[in-house]
């Protein structure tokens, strides 16, 4: 009988499996052609000498594309500035982000009312953020320098000087995503256990040994995976750049995704364009493996 019932489940479960595979099957097809067929096209595109002005792969070109993107000084400039921006905005996020997010931890009122003002930015279009800012941030007729002007400070060109354009990006950004850093962390926090702090505290632990010795360790994880979404995201910002700054000015803020369009569409060279992109994806695929693999082994 015990063979019998235990033959029963597991045919049982194979057709459950069966099943799920089956409802699960069309929409995963789906979404793999979804991702699969531009990252084809791309990587087919870039091993050929494929402009707009020529839009035909009749000339192979093999890996010359690929080549030619790295050694272009304007590319390797592009992704220096990406780096910068991505560790700036991505360490900053994250330290308010963690911070806010303890601080409303502790919060026992109002939460839903603090919640709704923290998701308002998040909520927004990126566009409609770069078309606001660029408003607010104008040289003559913005708010910004208006309340500046109030109390003596001279007018500031924040999108119009080299030195100060890409910060001011990383601010607005910062403006725009931090809330997302917020969110993620706090439901981090919301789920850790209270007894070993309450352990801690009969221990004589203070709230900052119990952050350094219990929050951190415990929340690894989560900050882990939100520094890999945020970073991802950082690394193909090209809404802000197109609306507020256009790259500029001159190349100041001329970031690889606005740098991969340029090429494309402005110097009409497809093939190279689509090299940069494949370079950019395997950087951050190549992030993604190594941060997943750090996920692991600290679990």
């Amino acid at each position: 009988m015990i063979g019998i019932s235990g033959t029963g489940a597991n045919a049982a479960d194979r057709r459950d499996r069966r099943f799920g595979y089956a409802m699960a099957t069309p929409s995963l097809l789906v979404l793999f052609l979804i991702i699969l067929f531009p990252v084809i096209s791309a990587l087919f595109t870039s091993l050929h000498d494929y402009t707009l002005i020529a839009p035909n792969f009749d000339t192979f070109t093999g890996l010359t594309n690929f080549k030619l993107a790295l050694g272009d000084a304007e590319f390797r400039h592009s992704a220096w500035l990406t780096l910068r921006f991505v560790i700036g905005v991505v360490a900053l996020e994250f330290l308010i982000g963690f911070a806010v997010a303890l601080m409303l931890n502790k919060v026992e009122r109002f939460k839903p009312i603090y919640y709704a003002i923290l998701l308002c930015p998040l909520l927004m279009n990126p566009v409609i953020v770069g078309l606001i800012w660029r408003m607010f941030l104008h040289p003559n007729l913005g708010i910004v320098n208006y309340l500046l002007s109030t109390i003596g400070i001279d007018p500031v060109n924040w999108l119009g000087d080299t030195k100060i354009a890409i910060w001011t990006v990383i601010l607005v950004d910062i403006w725009h995503q931090v809330s997302f850093m917020i969110v993620l962390l706090l439901a981090g926090l919301s789920s850790l256990p209270k007894e070993p702090y309450e352990a801690a505290r009969v221990d004589g632990a203070n709230a900052f040994q119990c952050f350094i010795h219990i929050t951190l360790p415990m929340m690894r994880t989560v900050i882990v995976v939100t520094l890999l979404i945020r970073l991802i995201f950082a690394v193909k910002t090209y809404d802000l750049i197109y609306i507020m700054t256009r790259g500029g000015p001159g190349t100041a803020t001329d970031f690889v995704s606005y740098f991969i369009y340029r090429t494309a569409f402005v110097s009409l060279n497809v093939g190279e364009a689509s090299a940069m992109s494949i370079i950019l994806l395997t950087a951050i695929l190549g992030l993604t493996v190594y941060l997943y693999r750090y996920m692991r082994s600290i679990n």
